[in-house]
């Protein structure tokens, strides 16, 4: 499988998503981290980014309201090369009207290569690493060659 390279520089654009259930959560993290946070460029879905950029005092891009379509916006963000951290407090025990969205942002994540937290303590080891505040070569797989083999296209036409 080939791959290619995607430099994250010092500066980092980080995503941050949190359900209505976590966002204190979120928000006591953010809190604590403002100093880190203020180092990089921040994004976050609608109400999410409300709330952290009232709080913490730091210029924060807001897209929609995760059930509203800025989940995906954060995806589409993810896949263009725009985000390269992901803080995503989830709340595992509430369903969620926006299920799909948020299935399909994590596994965006995952195909992207990007780090990604869904708890705090996740959070801080990524925060705290010397990575955050160095260039870092994220490497991609080309899942477009995977699809287009032989053997798979052959999988999609019995199933």
């Amino acid at each position: 499988m080939s791959q290619e390279v995607k430099i994250m520089e010092e500066r980092k654009k980080i995503a941050l998503i949190a359900h209505d259930n976590r966002k204190e959560d979120l928000l006591e993290w953010a809190r604590f981290n403002k100093g880190s946070l203020s180092r990089h460029e921040l994004y976050a879905t609608g109400t999410t980014g409300k709330i952290l950029a009232k709080e913490l005092g730091l210029q924060i891009t807001t897209f929609k309201s995760g059930p509203l379509g800025g989940d995906q916006q954060i995806g589409a963000k993810i896949t263009e090369g725009i985000i390269d951290f992901l803080v995503f407090f989830w709340d595992p025990l509430e369903p969620q009207p926006h299920d799909p969205d948020v299935k399909a942002l994590l596994r965006i994540a995952v195909v992207w290569n990007i780090p990604v937290a869904c708890n705090r303590a996740t959070a801080d080891f990524i925060i705290s690493s010397p990575l955050m505040n160095e260039r870092y070569e994220r490497i991609l797989i080309d899942y477009g060659a995977r699809i287009r083999r032989p053997s798979f296209l052959k999988e999609l036409e019995t199933s």
